[in-house]
C-alpha cells in the first residue's frame, strides 16, 4: 500500500471534514416494510443504533434477516413504489430519510458509499473500468478527463490490482472475481466517503482473497479515518475487523455489543448458534457440521413472541407468547433480546440435557451394525444402520 493521498491535490475528503466529536450516524426506530400480494413484509422492524467516526460496525445474520435492506434503507437506495419507511437517520447531524433524490445523489459516493455484494452485476458490463471510476470523480470532484484517469490509476494501484495500466481499459468480465471486488472498493472509495457500507464483500471469493479484501478495507479505514459498516452472515469475518457487532434476526436487532465483549459473553442463543455453525479447522475429517434447525420465519406472518423461538432449543412458553425487549447486560454497551439468555440457570440445565442426548446418539451410531439376515451365497446382506 502506497499510503499517499488517493485524490489529486491533497488528502481525502474524509480526512479534511470538520469533526464535531458527535456520532457520525444515528439510526432511531428505522422501519422498512414492503407491500406485496401476500401482505406486508417487515424487512426492518424498528432498528436503532449509533456509529462513531472512524469505527467499524459488523451487522451479522442469516440471509433474510434484514441486513442488506437496513443498509440500503440508511442510504436511501430503496424504490418508493410499494415501500413503507419511517424512523430517523441522522448523518453528520442532518436528517437524510426524506431527502429529495437530487440531494441524496450528492451524498452517494461523495459522503457515503457502498461495496455491493456481487461486483459482476454491480459493475457496468459495457463500460471500461477506468471510465467507471473516473465518472464519479468527474461528477463529484469536477476533475478533468485526464485527471480522473490518473486518479483512477492510483486508486487501482492502492487496492493492489496487478498491471493497473492494463486494467483501466478492460471490462469487468475480463477480470477475476477478486480483481472485480477490488475495483468495487476503488470505485466506492474514489471520492473519499466518510461512511462505507461493505455488503458481503467476500462472498464467493477464495479464503486467501477474502483475507486480502478484509485487510484492504481495514487499512483504508485507518488511513482515511473512515467509518465502516460490514454486512455478513459469518461471525468469523467480523471477529478481527470490527469494533462492535450487531446481530439481526427477522428484521430486528437481537444483540449488540463491542466485539470482544460479545465473543466473551454472548447472551442470545441465536448468536451462539451462529458461532457454533462456523466450521473449525482443528475438527477431524468428516466431522458433521453444526446447523441451526429450521429456517428463518415468514416476515409476512411472523410467529408470536420471540421470532427465534420455533428454532431455539431453549425456548419456553413465555418465549412463544411474549416478545422479549432489549435488555442491558453487565457491560453497559451490551444489549440483547432474550428471556433465557446464555449462561442463565435454565440455559445451563437445558444445555446439559442436550449434551447428554447427543452423547447417547453418538454411542448408538458407533455401535457395530447387526445383521438382520444370514449371509447368502452371493455375500449380500441387509444390515441395520442408524
Amino acid at each position: 500500500m502506497t499510503g499517499r493521498p488517493l485524490l489529486a491535490g491533497g488528502p481525502t475528503q474524509a480526512a479534511t471534514r470538520q469533526l464535531d466529536g458527535g456520532p457520525l450516524l444515528e439510526v432511531t426506530d428505522l422501519v422498512t416494510h414492503f407491500r406485496t400480494p401476500r401482505g406486508l413484509v417487515r424487512s426492518v422492524d424498528g432498528v436503532s443504533f449509533t456509529l462513531d467516526r472512524g469505527k467499524a460496525l459488523g451487522i451479522v445474520g442469516e440471509s433474510g434477516s434484514g441486513k442488506t435492506v437496513l443498509s440500503r434503507s440508511i442510504m436511501g437506495l430503496l424504490p418508493k413504489l410499494n415501500t413503507e419507511r419511517s424512523g430517523s437517520v441522522l448523518f453528520e447531524g442532518r436528517e437524510i430519510v426524506d431527502l429529495p433524490l437530487k440531494e441524496r445523489r450528492r451524498i452517494w459516493g461523495a459522503e457515503m458509499s457502498m461495496i455491493f455484494q456481487d461486483p459482476m452485476t454491480s459493475l457496468n458490463p459495457v463500460m471500461r473500468i477506468g471510465k467507471q471510476i473516473g465518472e464519479s470523480l468527474r461528477l463529484h470532484l469536477g476533475l478533468s478527463r485526464r485527471a480522473a484517469r490518473e486518479t483512477a490509476l492510483r486508486l487501482l494501484q492502492d487496492v493492489r490490482i496487478p498491471e493497473p495500466h492494463k486494467r483501466l481499459d478492460q471490462y469487468a468480465f475480463e477480470l477475476s472475481g477478486g480483481m472485480r471486488q477490488r475495483v468495487m472498493i476503488a470505485l466506492a472509495m474514489a471520492c473519499g466517503p466518510t461512511l462505507l457500507f461493505a455488503d458481503e464483500p467476500t462472498t464467493a471469493l477464495d479464503v486467501t482473497v477474502q483475507a486480502q479484501i478484509l485487510e484492504l478495507i481495514g487499512l483504508q479505514r485507518t488511513e482515511r479515518n473512515m467509518s465502516v459498516i460490514l454486512v455478513t452472515h459469518d461471525l468469523g469475518v467480523v471477529a478481527g475487523h470490527t469494533d462492535e457487532i450487531m446481530v439481526m434476526y427477522a428484521g430486528r436487532l437481537v444483540e449488540k455489543a463491542p466485539t470482544k465483549v460479545l465473543f466473551a459473553n454472548m447472551k442470545m442463543p441465536y448468536t451462539e448458534a451462529l458461532l457454533h455453525s462456523i466450521p473449525k479447522i482443528d475438527d477431524p475429517s468428516h466431522t458433521r457440521l453444526n446447523v441451526i434447525p429450521g429456517r428463518p420465519p415468514d416476515l409476512v406472518n411472523p410467529p408470536a413472541g420471540c421470532s427465534f423461538s420455533p428454532r431455539c432449543s431453549f425456548a419456553q412458553d413465555r418465549c412463544r407468547q411474549e416478545a422479549p425487549p432489549l435488555i442491558t447486560a453487565e457491560h453497559p454497551e451490551h444489549v440483547y433480546a432474550c428471556w433465557y439468555p446464555v449462561g442463565s440457570p435454565h440455559h445451563r440445565a437445558r444445555s446439559a440435557e442436550l449434551a447428554a442426548a447427543a452423547e447417547g446418539l453418538v454411542a448408538r451410531w458407533r455401535e457395530p451394525a447387526r445383521p438382520t439376515c444370514a449371509p447368502t451365497a452371493t455375500r449380500f446382506c441387509v444390515s441395520k444402520t442408524w
